[in-house]
């Protein structure tokens, strides 16, 4: 079986299976009722991101027969995205303490961290600095929150499968421009399963993505950035680049939270998005701002960081810079009903 006809089917299989869940879904009452931090008005059927999860996880061993991925990436990807998957999965359908949420996101990180041996010297302003076990903490940090900050961000319609496939398509357009096309194969494959679920949850969403999916999507991207790092240093820079968005918004709001003094481990409707959603009562129109602002401003960027044309620093600041811009004209953070 080629490549083509892999995520042909991975699309089609995903697509298939979150119909499958949407009926089993509405059959066992399995629903996301909205209530007053919700950003929806409608009782929907939830927990369609495991379509995302089953296909994905399946065809990863396919690549690795086919010599598209290594099994260092293949067992770091299925150990840290199956934890992350089960302990969403659990949490959706019940309930997991917070502190036991997070010791099994530490250990998916771990994992995949020591497959892929830590975090790879990455360059600053031309030196290419290896920070040793400093990085590797920094590292586990940063796919902890990967993993969490997506779910922060999986709060309207179409976000968050949006987000995934303009940044997985994006980056193997570096990946192809910068010589590094060794590394396209998984990214498509998790593009192709995120649109067959995408399908379903483009605004107005037929089904959500829940816990399982959206935790998942954080640590794979992750994992997928650390992993590029390895291959070629700048392509760590332009997957943080690509990320943006998500980073910034997520980020700036817990930020925001902390310093009023609010529970952060609460569900809110505060982030950028939210706000932007509400006030322009849409939540395609945000979707298509984010595919947007990927597109033309931070993928640019990110080739020519990949490329080496602009140091990974240097791009990050600017690409972020008008993002954080953006984070606070929506009032990231702030409680609903106060002024920035």
């Amino acid at each position: 079986m080629t490549f083509w006809w892999v995520l042909l089917t991975v699309f089609a299989v995903s697509w298939a299976l979150t119909l499958v869940l949407r009926r089993y879904a509405l059959a066992q009452s399995l629903m996301d009722i909205p209530n007053e931090r919700s950003s929806h008005t409608v009782p929907t059927p939830r927990g369609g991101g495991v379509a995302i999860v089953v296909t994905f996880v399946l065809a990863l061993p396919i690549l690795t027969g086919l010599d598209l991925l290594s099994y260092a990436a293949l067992y770091g990807l299925l150990g840290s995205g199956l934890l992350v998957a089960v302990i969403g999965f659990t949490d959706d359908h019940g309930h997991i303490a917070a502190r036991w949420r997070l010791l099994g996101h530490f250990i998916a990180a771990a994992w995949a961290l020591f497959w892929l041996n830590g975090l790879p010297p990455i360059p600053l302003f031309g030196v290419m600095v290896d920070l040793g076990w400093f990085g590797d903490v920094l590292a586990l940090v940063y796919l902890v929150w990967m993993l969490n900050l997506y779910n922060f961000m999986d709060g309207i319609d179409g976000l968050a499968s949006a987000e995934a496939i303009s940044v997985c398509l994006g980056m193997c357009l570096v990946y192809w421009l910068s010589g590094t096309v060794e590394l396209i194969w998984a990214p498509l494959i998790l593009a192709a399963a995120v649109a067959g679920f995408l399908c379903w949850n483009f605004p107005p969403a037929r089904i959500f993505m829940g816990d399982a999916g959206s935790g998942f999507l954080g640590i794979i991207l992750g994992v997928l950035a650390v992993d590029a790092g390895g291959a070629s240093s700048e392509l760590l820079w332009s997957w943080l680049i690509l990320l943006g968005v998500f980073i910034v918004d997520s980020t700036w709001t817990l930020a925001r939270r902390l310093l009023n003094g609010d529970k952060v481990y609460e569900a809110h409707r505060s982030h950028a998005y939210q706000y932007a959603s509400r006030h322009y009562r849409s939540h395609k129109a945000v979707v298509l701002a984010v595919i947007g602002m990927n597109t033309l401003w931070l993928l640019p960027l990110a080739v020519a960081v990949g490329k080496g044309l602009v140091p990974g620093v240097t791009g990050l600041i600017v690409g972020y810079a008008p993002l954080m811009l953006i984070a606070c004209k929506f009032r990231a953070g702030a409680r609903e009903g106060k002024c920035p």
